[in-house]
């Protein structure tokens, strides 16, 4: 692959050191991974690609962090939101804090697997959806294989 093409990727820096940091993809579909040590991957995404980052870290006393981050990757030129440890960032579809909320999104992940559809490729709208809802402390409405049609067609239209 040329130098070129690698460089319209977003890449993640993932990490796990148990019971104190863990850094993961929950759902996405890789085109790079480089494991950097025992601890450490640094793995990449195509522009247009959808992904959820998750991020979690505790101290002695409990849990300090708990975020979940659902990105899609962006092309070169585009616009993009920071996010630690991706690279240049991406477009935010969902960001939730606290595990609560993190849970729930868990739940609504699980759910669009339940209907055999990869996460990755449900409409984006449905996570910003999932986003906004849990942001209003409302339940968000289910992901439907009539709403997944729907994206297919319209996806396939716009191309």
């Amino acid at each position: 692959m040329s130098a070129a093409n690698r460089d319209d990727r977003t890449r993640v820096d993932l990490l796990w050191i148990e019971r104190r940091i863990e850094r993961w993809i929950r759902f996405g579909c890789l085109v790079e991974d480089q494991i950097l040590d025992r601890r450490r991957r640094r793995i990449a995404f195509a522009p247009d690609s959808v992904f959820a980052y998750v991020r979690w870290a505790s101290n002695d006393f409990g849990t300090l962090v708990s975020r979940i981050d659902i990105l899609r990757a962006v092309s070169p030129g585009e616009p993009y939101q920071t996010v630690p440890g991706v690279t240049p960032g991406g477009e935010v579809l969902l960001r939730v804090n606290g595990w609560p909320k993190v849970q729930r999104v868990f739940e609504a992940i699980d759910a669009v697997d339940a209907l055999d559809i990869d996460p990755a490729d449900a409409a984006p709208d449905h996570w910003r959806h999932v986003h906004n809802r849990l942001a209003a402390q409302e339940s968000p409405r289910p992901y439907t294989l009539e709403r997944h049609h729907a994206w297919l067609a319209r996806k396939e239209a716009l191309q």
